[in-house]
């Protein structure tokens, strides 16, 4: 579904990602790991167009249709699902106006759609009249989620989504991810720093090391051995 092939990103002379090759199979939940600083973040953003690829291939394939390139600039829109770290939601407006917009950017108008959401996200149901940034912190998160849902996207990508989340909400993030993976089939890659996080909704992981893939694999083979070489303060390259 997702192929990346030796992509290389600068910031101005910083040279921050190194030849990254990474893979995701349709169905799957990839967890890109690594300390603060080491890439995950602008990896997220190169995979969703907000940063350029100085060089390398970002090939997304979607059942039924084309392969396509997405450093294409004429890239045809993508049934792709995405969450920024900021969230990006409109906090003047209602959750219901939100999704509505969601919707439209796609030329959606998908009554059902919606329904969908709100089962996902019932408190968001209570409070679809409320403005965003009168919701709780984690029910702005969620309302971000859905967002991002509402158009049924075959893949899913998160930009640290326990990013300052208590241990309840993280668990309550993790069983929903979890649902949309493994009972609802879609296909998810997020970047995130608690290896416990990834253990418990991830199939297959990469570590990012200074903007290398230094390691990838089944999230079983996420061992104390790897974490210790690649996922401490301590980590040598």
């Amino acid at each position: 579904m997702l192929s990346l092939r030796a992509v290389n990103q600068f910031y101005g002379s910083q040279h921050t990602l190194w030849n990254v090759d990474l893979d995701l199979p349709p169905g799957t939940c990839m967890g890109v790991v690594g300390l603060p600083g080491m890439g995950k973040t602008t990896l997220i953003n190169c995979i969703t167009g907000q940063l350029p690829v100085e060089s390398g291939t970002i090939i997304w394939h979607e059942a039924g249709a084309p392969p396509q390139n997405l450093l294409d600039a004429q890239r045809r829109p993508l049934n792709i699902g995405y969450v920024a770290q900021e969230r990006r939601i409109f906090s003047q407006l209602t959750v219901e106006e939100n999704l509505h917009i969601a919707q439209r950017a796609q030329g959606n108008v998908d009554g059902a759609a919606l329904e969908r959401v709100y089962d996902l996200f019932p408190q968001l149901w209570g409070q679809r009249q409320t403005r965003a940034t009168s919701l709780m912190e984690e029910a702005q998160y969620e309302l971000a989620l859905a967002n991002a849902l509402v158009n049924g996207p075959r893949l899913l990508i998160l930009d640290e989504p326990t990013l300052g989340a208590g241990h309840t909400y993280a668990r309550k993030l993790g069983h929903l991810l979890v649902r949309l993976n493994r009972e609802l089939g879609m296909t998810v890659l997020l970047a995130e720093q608690h290896l416990s996080f990834i253990r418990r909704v991830a199939e297959r992981f990469c570590v990012l090391y200074r903007g290398r893939n230094v390691a990838q694999g089944h999230v079983n083979d996420l061992d104390e051995q790897l974490i210790a070489h690649w996922l401490t303060r301590e980590a040598k390259g």
